[in-house]
């Protein structure tokens, strides 16, 4: 019997539910309210965290009645911490996360070596690591200075490339203040095991890893599963989990693979507007991105500082970006649509962007929307 065919619109849905776009959860009072925000930051499998506060506003765009203050107490509590994992980019996870994913993308963060060991040329790695982690386990350090430390005893080395290589063999955590709402703080870095005072993970499956894939991100093939890992040679993974997995194909004939009761609502289902964070996982996490965003507009969203903007969502797709300037007096909203927008859309934007100032800047006294 031939595969079902889902379409775009069918894919785009799917996905939104599942990343919790086409309605907010609701969150509660009380010692209940910590729990559902570390399982939303759980069901996504973790937010993409470049930039300190780009998470912030996932949970925004998730959450309803979500405040700073929520995902501020759980990384000083240590609930949740920032560490490199899928495509090596730094990603905010449980600290059960943390341990359990890292050890299974750890050939993503092998790879960095690699390469980084072409200016390391006669350092033996696993004594670098070592020493690395014996400094980093003292007390926290920026990579300047870790590098820097490590330069002592390996003099004539690039000071980068000796911590890079660290932080490539060595889960690092980025402590506190750094990513904490309403303060500032360099990137210093120490050990998840000390940081969080137990082991990685040792008994973690790459079919765990998949799982999890598809219940934030489903249905998808399996070029997508690794686009977003930033792992190879996925499909024996994929393959062993068939009998237990639904498959479908998309429009250009491609085989998707879902769990057999993830959600999947009708194509017509309405999508309202939403503000997607910088860097957020919603555009960058399949090899085939327009269920999302359009190839032209998706173009438009790289910027030669590498700054990844935030994206205006219109009826499900990408159809703008946004950014905020924020001052103590102002706080300025500026939306770049990819095109024309209706009144009523443009409205239902301009109703959402007040919503994030009243989020993002709730004590500054001038909001202004400006449409570019």
């Amino acid at each position: 019997m031939p595969a079902e065919v889902l379409s775009r619109d069918a894919l785009n849905r799917a996905l939104l539910d599942r990343q919790l776009l086409l309605r907010r959860a609701p969150l509660p009072e009380g010692e209940a309210r910590a729990g559902r925000v570390i399982g939303t930051v759980e069901h996504l499998a973790g937010l993409q965290a470049q930039a300190p506060f780009p998470p912030y506003y996932g949970l925004w765009s998730r959450l309803e009645g979500f405040r700073p203050e929520d995902l501020a107490g759980l990384l000083l509590d240590r609930s949740v911490v920032r560490i490199a994992l899928m495509r090596g980019t730094i990603h905010l996870v449980s600290a059960p996360d943390c341990l359990l994913l890292r050890p299974l993308v750890q050939p993503v963060l092998d790879r960095a070596v690699t390469v980084l060991g072409r200016q390391l040329e006669g350092v033996d790695r696993a004594a670098l690591a070592a020493a690395g982690r014996d400094l980093l386990e003292q007390r926290p350090l920026t990579f300047s200075e870790l590098g820097a430390q490590l330069a002592q005893r390996w003099p004539g080395c690039p000071v980068n490339a000796l911590a890079q290589t660290v932080r490539a063999a060595v889960p690092l955590v980025q402590v506190p203040p750094r990513a904490v709402w309403g303060r500032a703080g360099q990137a210093a870095h120490t050990t998840a095991e000390s940081w969080l005072g137990r082991p990685l993970e040792t008994g973690a499956t790459l079919d765990q890893l998949v799982t999890r894939y598809l219940a934030a991100f489903g249905p998808a093939t399996v070029r997508d599963i690794q686009a977003w890992s930033g792992l190879t040679r996925l499909g024996e993974v994929v393959n062993r989990l068939r009998p237990g997995l639904r498959a479908f194909r998309d429009e250009q004939g491609a085989e998707l693979f879902d769990l057999p009761d993830a959600p999947r609502p009708a194509p017509d289902t309405p999508a309202p507007v939403r503000l997607v964070a910088e860097f957020d996982n919603l555009i960058l996490s399949h090899a085939d991105r327009t269920r999302v965003i359009s190839e032209p507009n998706r173009k438009r969203l790289y910027s030669k500082n590498g700054i990844f903007p935030g994206t205006v969502f219109v009826n499900g797709f990408a159809a703008g970006i946004w950014g905020l300037d924020r001052s103590r007096t102002a706080a300025v909203l500026t939306i770049e649509p990819f095109g024309p927008l209706g009144r009523r859309d443009r409205d239902a934007v301009a109703g959402e962007g007040e919503r994030l100032l009243g989020f993002a800047a709730p004590d500054v006294p001038g909001h202004d929307i400006r449409f570019a």
